[in-house]
């Protein structure tokens, strides 16, 4: 391991972080809110010395990176990026009246994972900076800031490619462009694209900007955070349209990206030919018409808004967005185990969504399905194919480990929150909220409900399975292993 070059790939990566406080600085200049500047004075000074420090140890390092490396600093750099995004949080009285450090920490590694969980109880009572803030960490979070890094520093050379094959979750595709750092770049551009499409319509329809702009940084990173603490079911929302709009952007970011660059490239067919996205298609339009069905005959609900809500929180859950019309947690029974089971798949890879994937899922079940054929036909020779084309062998060993270890990591998850969650319901959601980045789950992390009570350690622990979830356990876990570390 070349610990000092991975401080200073580390120390810049830091300083990066906290140069793009800028933003929500330079909005509270504007907006009059001294202390919060100062405050985002004090967060940027403090990362950008921590972030020296690190470079500083590394500066005379060797040019040795390799993906051993690229795994460090992308775990690394999750945990402390969230510390230091972490900073304005914690200085600031509205949101951290008591001056500990965890709650802001589980903000914000809640923003940065695109998790969308939240302490807070009161948003309308942050100042706008932070609440800015706390958007634009999920929107650094959702293409992932490893990505952007990789993307805006070319000084960053060859060690580009190990960085950007850790970040970018999935059961990777065929390569989306010879050069690492055009990929990222490309992924970046399209991000950005889908950013100034929904400012502007829903600017277009009535929102401000402040409003456009938050909700946008939150969309499109499937984050789920709303500057209202009804979230979409506030007032300025009513009304289908833009309900409407969110669903659209939430469907786009839930999608493999690599199938917009087959489209710039003229090959739209490949959008429609993969099977994963029409299975994703196929998920939330089935189960949207199952839950309104239920909500119409189970609990009296117009048909048109039974329509519209189930349709929203589908897809909100199922691209582990987060945002909410309505309090699910008072649903029929089969509505929310159908929303929970949902919190597991996730949605595409190579999206901004989290949870396990449509693709991963999919496999899992033809590879159950064939061993079932071979139970009756020993000598039959069948391989799992996905798209037509067959799986390699050590591909299917890395979905069924995921797929193990995601379950296991939730089942024992739970176990521990049960030690401090007056139910099970609460007990279970509070991990697969958090593990798959999907933000609310049921009971007392309901809808409409937040995490604030939840204790010191028990938070810590769940900020854990955010960082987990979000980096698709074996980057984090890999850590845990000791000739990890070894030269």
């Amino acid at each position: 391991m070349n610990f000092r070059y991975v401080s200073k790939v580390l120390g810049m990566l830091l300083a990066f972080l906290s140069a793009t406080m800028l933003l929500p600085l330079v909005w509270s200049t504007g907006a009059g809110e001294t202390r919060m500047v100062i405050d985002f004075g004090y967060s940027m000074a403090l990362g950008l010395g921590a972030g020296g420090a690190l470079f500083f140890v590394g500066r005379k390092s060797s040019s040795d990176f390799y993906r051993r490396e690229g795994l460090a600093v992308v775990s690394l750099g999750w945990i402390a990026g969230a510390a230091v995004g972490a900073l304005p949080f914690w200085f600031c009285p509205e949101f951290n009246p008591s001056g500990g450090f965890i709650d802001a920490y589980f903000e914000s590694m809640s923003g940065f994972t695109t998790t969308g969980s939240t302490v807070l109880a009161d948003i309308d009572a942050i100042p706008r900076g932070l609440v800015l803030w706390r958007s634009f960490t999920q929107w650094l979070g959702g293409m992932g800031i490893v990505v952007l890094f990789v993307a805006v520093l070319p000084a960053l050379g060859v060690e580009g490619k190990h960085l950007y094959r850790v970040e970018i979750p999935g059961i990777q595709k065929e390569g989306a462009l010879p050069r690492i750092r055009d990929a990222a770049s490309l992924l970046w551009k399209i991000y950005v694209g889908f950013t100034l499409a929904e400012i502007v319509l829903l600017m277009l329809g009535g929102l401000n900007f402040f409003e456009s702009i938050n909700h946008t940084f939150t969309t499109l990173a499937t984050g789920g955070f709303s500057t209202r603490n009804e979230s979409i079911a506030a007032e300025q929302f009513q009304g289908t349209y833009f309900p409407v709009v969110f669903i659209i952007f939430m469907v786009l970011v839930g999608t493999n990206f690599s199938l917009y660059i087959a489209c710039l490239r003229g090959r739209f067919r490949d959008m429609f030919r993969d099977v994963e996205y029409r299975t994703y298609l196929g998920l939330l339009l089935c189960a949207t018409v199952l839950i309104a069905l239920f909500l119409v005959f189970q609990s009296d609900v117009p048909a048109g808004q039974a329509i519209k809500d189930s349709a929203f929180q589908v897809t909100s859950i199922l691209t582990t967005t987060g945002y909410v019309t309505a309090d699910f947690n008072e649903w029929p029974q089969f509505a929310r185990v159908l929303l929970v089971v949902f919190m597991f798949i996730g949605g595409c890879a190579g999206s901004t969504g989290g949870a396990m994937k449509v693709a991963r899922v999919i496999v899992v079940f033809k590879m159950a399905s064939l061993q079932v054929q071979k139970f009756f036909f020993p000598r039959m020779v069948k391989q799992v194919k996905l798209g037509g084309k067959a799986i390699p062998e050590d591909t299917l060993y890395g979905v069924a480990g995921f797929f193990i270890i995601f379950v296991g990591s939730w089942v024992l998850g739970t176990l521990y929150m049960s030690t401090m969650c007056p139910d099970l319901e609460t007990a279970a959601t509070t991990v697969i909220s958090t593990l798959g980045n999907i933000g609310p789950g049921l009971a007392e992390v309901g809808a409409v409900e937040n995490f604030k009570w939840i204790p010191a350690h028990g938070k810590m622990f769940l900020s854990l399975c955010m960082v987990l979830g979000r980096l698709e356990l074996f980057t984090v876990l890999v850590l845990l292993v000791p000739g990890f570390w070894k030269e």
